[in-house]
């Protein structure tokens, strides 16, 4: 599809579209299911009214009051699902529309509605005997299947559960704790003007949109204006942001301890079932292994020319794009080859889909850029793009979001609702699965020596990105609340006193840095979601484990790994991946993918010295 303008959606030819139909036939369907789901809280006072001690202690009467409860908790929570999934996609796919904004706001109006009356529900469950739960369950026609994993996560949580009292305070302080990290998104997106960059294009407003586009010009004197002007900023604001950040951190330190847990790492993992090993495992991994990262620094210097390696240097292609066209059609196409050692059943599945209906394709005004995998549980695993034929990487985009969409494919096909939703632990593993897959095919069938080092470099920075960067992140956010546990505030120098300490480790010596550079540790939106990012990296740890063992294997390690990607929500995240064949309680895995990295970075260095870059 070339374009010489960005089309309205009416413009876009609905073949290219994806078909919501599998959620409503039309917006007429959905309005009427808001009016059904918005009465269901009609019926709420009368299930509040049975459900006591009493009732529920009456033999067969309290079973189907439990019954009922379960139920109805299950069908509304599913039928929410897709009501707002239906209303998010169509405003992804235009927001210029006020009608799909509109949608988007009265479900979540609804929901909010709907959960004020049903809120009692889950405190009145933790205050049932455990034992009492199980024997009613049992006593419910396919209960176990129905609820028994959902009940057995809701009970694993009772130690950290306070009474009614102070459930009802945390709940009315939810709101306003999400504070520092609005505040921090309103000041760095809307509020600070980073001003203009002058290009060989013209002016460029710099953004933090742009700022990555930017730090890749091939102009050494655009980065380093972008670099030293953007950080400009942060600089004038630090102890500002500095402050927004020690607020969120103290919040995360004061919900562990007041909900008894030993830190705050602690209660990050705790719902995830992820010993608190698996994250200093991590750490202890990676640092062990960074001569293959400071190599691979080396090497940008050497085949850059430059006399010294700067921060702005490190994003800048090593190779350039390499000048091919490839259509939807074809990239499908591709995709499908390279995932043939998962068997006709997957290639089938995932070529029909990305074919027939899962996904939204190209650019129009309004749509949300970048792209994402996102359904619900009855209806297709939808995927949102904005393809381009002439980038490569959009092939690599595609072969990602369709490993997130078959991952919930799998798992909705294979558990009751309340058990069917993954992890984040888990999110990146079929993802970043499907890139390596089609990493190996694309690489194995070029003799081209500049597609061979294309795809090399971005591999590399691929993993760059996702292992090596996050645990410095995940090293970094871990030292902050550690501090704050030990009773030392983080001021501005602080944090950026321990940042420059992480930057120059896992940069190594081949890198300058600018007075400025600390500066980035305090520009990182993710760091506002508390022990988030360690789980980019245990996941491409995990799916590069995966991707050898079943490209290298046979039926029985195809069959493991389809054990994960049907496990959904019934297993915690580390047990899900035991079965595919790979423990991230040892560290292993992670060492596994430094080795492959090194591999990689060795090649590279081959190719590109054979290349001549």
């Amino acid at each position: 599809m070339k374009q010489t303008s960005i089309p309205s959606r009416d413009e876009i030819n609905p073949a290219d579209c994806w078909d919501l139909s599998s959620l409503y036939a039309g917006d007429k369907e959905w309005e009427e299911d808001l009016k059904a789901f918005s009465a269901l809280k009609d019926k709420i006072p009368d299930l509040k009214k049975n459900f006591n001690e009493k009732e529920l202690a009456s033999g067969e009467k309290g079973t189907e009051i439990f019954r009922e409860c379960l139920d109805f908790y299950s069908m509304s929570s599913q039928k929410l699902e897709k009501l707002y999934v239906y209303a998010h996609l169509k405003q992804s796919a235009d927001e210029s529309n006020p009608e799909n904004i509109d949608r988007t706001g009265r479900v979540l109006m609804a929901y909010s509605a709907f959960e004020a009356e049903f809120s009692w529900f889950i405190p009145e469950i933790q205050k049932i005997p455990e034992a009492e739960i199980r024997s009613m369950i049992s006593q419910i026609p396919e209960g176990e299947k129905l609820y028994g994993v959902w009940s057995e996560k809701l009970i694993r949580q009772r130690p950290h559960i306070l009474g009614s009292g102070e459930e009802k305070i945390l709940a009315l302080m939810q709101s306003s704790s999400h504070t520092p990290q609005q505040t921090f998104s309103v000041l760095t997106n809307t509020d600070m003007n980073f001003g203009t960059i002058e290009t060989e294009e013209g002016p460029v407003p710099l953004t933090q949109t742009t700022w990555s586009k930017l730090m890749e010009n091939p102009s050494r004197e655009i980065r380093k204006t972008a670099y030293k002007q953007f950080y400009g900023n942060f600089n004038s604001l630090q102890r500002t942001i500095a402050s927004l950040y020690s607020g969120s951190v103290n919040q995360d330190v004061a919900r562990a301890r007041i909900r008894g847990y030993s830190s705050a790492r602690a209660a990050a993992l705790f719902p995830d079932k992820v010993d608190e090993s698996v994250y200093d495992n991590l750490i202890k991994v990676i640092n062990s292994n960074l001569k293959p990262l400071h190599r691979y620094y080396s090497l940008r210097k050497k085949f850059l020319k430059l006399d010294e390696l700067r921060h702005y240097d490190v994003y800048v292609p090593l190779v350039k794009e390499i000048k091919r066209r490839t259509s939807y059609e074809e990239a499908v196409e591709i995709i499908k080859n390279a995932l043939t050692p998962l068997g006709e059943e997957y290639t089938d599945t995932i070529s029909k889909g990305l074919l027939g209906g899962w996904v939204d394709k190209y650019e129009n005004k309004g749509k949300r850029s970048g792209a994402f995998s996102s359904g619900a549980y009855t209806g297709y695993p939808y995927i949102l793009l904005n393809y381009k034929e002439d980038v490569l990487r959009d092939v690599f985009t595609l072969a990602h979001e369709g490993g997130h969409s078959m991952h919930s494919f799998y798992s909705a096909k294979n558990n009751p609702y309340l058990s069917y939703e993954y992890t984040i632990f888990e999110a990146e593993v079929a993802s970043t699965f499907n890139e390596d897959m089609l990493f190996r095919y694309l690489f194995k069938e070029t003799d081209n020596p500049e597609m061979k080092a294309f795809l090399l470099s971005h591999r590399v920075a691929d993993i760059v990105a996702t292992l090596y960067r996050q645990t410095m992140f995940a090293e970094y956010e871990h030292r902050a609340h550690v501090l704050v546990e030990e009773d030392t505030p983080l001021t501005a120098e602080l944090l950026r006193s321990e940042y420059r300490k992480l930057l120059e480790k896992y940069f190594g010596p081949e890198m300058v840095f600018e007075e400025e550079s600390d500066l980035e540790g305090l520009r990182i939106p993710h760091f506002y979601n508390a022990y988030y990012v360690y789980k980019y990296a245990t996941g491409i740890s995990a799916s590069l484990a995966l991707a050898e063992r079943v490209y290298s294997g046979g039926k029985q390690e195809r069959e493991d790994y389809f054990r994960f990607l049907k496990s959904g929500g019934s297993r915690y995240p580390i047990e899900a991946l035991k079965v595919a064949g790979v423990d991230m309680s040892k560290p292993d895995p992670v060492e596994a993918a430094c080795k492959t990295f090194a591999s990689l970075v060795d090649e590279l260095e081959r190719v590109l010295d054979k290349t001549g870059n």
